[in-house]
């Protein structure tokens, strides 16, 4: 047999010798790696898979087991949405400076069939340890396929049940911070526009918006369900024009750019008649009219952290879960209300 590219036009991978044999990546792994703990008939199914196959690991590969490759596997969901890019490019950025090659993976949905193929492709490539960015549960999932074969570490506001290692900006600590800020000024007719429901970033800023507002006694208006984008923020930041509260907080600083196109174009005054507030502190925030106020999440901060933390798991030791602390940054669309 050869390792000649399969009907789909590439090299048998673990995946394959996996699906044949009938066994897991890890057993494959194991195998590949002679483990004891292999039972003989099993490792002797997964050999003949391997033979069947023509299965042959890249000689990168042994370089896992040195970890001397000198690089690191990211996988990220494609989306072109400020959090999850900004977190790519600042992880890119502190790996290079490291001295670290990094190799990117997108994993948009949830398919295990491509999991396994990103993890076939990090592990032949020789990579030291992989940082998934996981804003949605489908593409936390590629954490569980390659955590059995290389050091992981996993960069959102989710909290895994499995104690695999995490690390991002406190989300549910930045939306108290909005809220707080909204409450010292006076207001107590507040509305919150959401992220999509099915982002860990959008459920954790819900959490910490509705948690301290009950801390305070006070019940804020039903939430309003945007997609991060300025234009749901545009056509939810209409839907207030005949009820208005006295403040709206925009899950992020592209849904308060459109609330605030919506309120300017109605003759609403920000912040005399309605204090806005985002997240983010995206790059131009501060040349919004007016400036917005907003919530800051250093992702330069986040993506040396996350790199500091994953060549800790890489040597052996233990990543705690960790939250970074977001800020507040006060500009001009918010005052006390009228």
């Amino acid at each position: 047999m050869s390792s000649e590219p399969n009907g789909n036009g590439r090299r048998p991978g673990m995946t394959d010798v996996a699906r044949l044999a009938g066994v897991s990546h890890q057993t494959v792994s194991r195998v590949l790696n002679d483990h004891a703990s292999v039972r003989p008939a099993t490792r002797e199914r997964v050999l003949a898979a391997i033979e069947e196959l023509g299965y042959r690991r890249n000689m990168s590969a042994r370089a896992l087991v040195t970890r001397r490759s000198g690089m690191l596997g990211i996988v990220a969901s494609g989306s072109s949405r400020s959090g999850p890019a900004g977190t790519l490019g600042a992880l890119e950025q502190a790996a290079r400076a490291a001295g670290y090659f990094v190799t990117v993976a997108i994993a948009p949905e949830p398919e295990p069939d491509l999991h396994g193929e990103i993890a076939d492709a990090f592990v032949e490539q020789g990579v030291e340890g992989v940082v998934v960015i996981a804003p949605t549960p489908g593409v936390a999932e590629v954490a569980h396929a390659l955590s059995a074969q290389v050091p992981v570490l996993v960069v959102s506001a989710w909290d895994p049940p499995d104690g695999v290692p995490t690390i991002s900006v406190d989300q549910r600590a930045g939306a108290r911070l909005a809220a707080e800020h909204l409450l010292a000024l006076g207001h107590t007719d507040l509305v919150q526009v959401s992220g999509p429901t099915d982002w860990f970033d959008a459920a954790a800023r819900v959490d910490g918006w509705h948690t301290a507002l009950a801390d305070a006694g006070v019940a804020p208006r039903e939430d309003l369900v945007g997609d991060w984008s300025s234009e749901r923020g545009y056509a939810l930041g209409r839907s207030l024009l005949d009820n208005l509260p006295t403040a709206v907080f925009a899950a992020n600083d592209l849904t308060a750019l459109g609330v605030l196109r919506a309120f300017a174009e109605a003759g609403v005054r920000v912040p005399e008649d309605v204090s806005v507030i985002g997240f983010d502190d995206l790059e131009g925030s501060a040349n919004f009219y007016p400036p917005l106020t907003t919530i800051k999440q250093d992702l330069r901060a986040l993506g040396a952290a996350a790199l500091g933390a994953l060549v800790e798991v890489i040597a052996g030791g233990t990543a705690l879960p960790r939250r970074l602390p977001p800020a507040l940054v006060e500009r001009s669309s918010t005052a006390a209300p009228r």
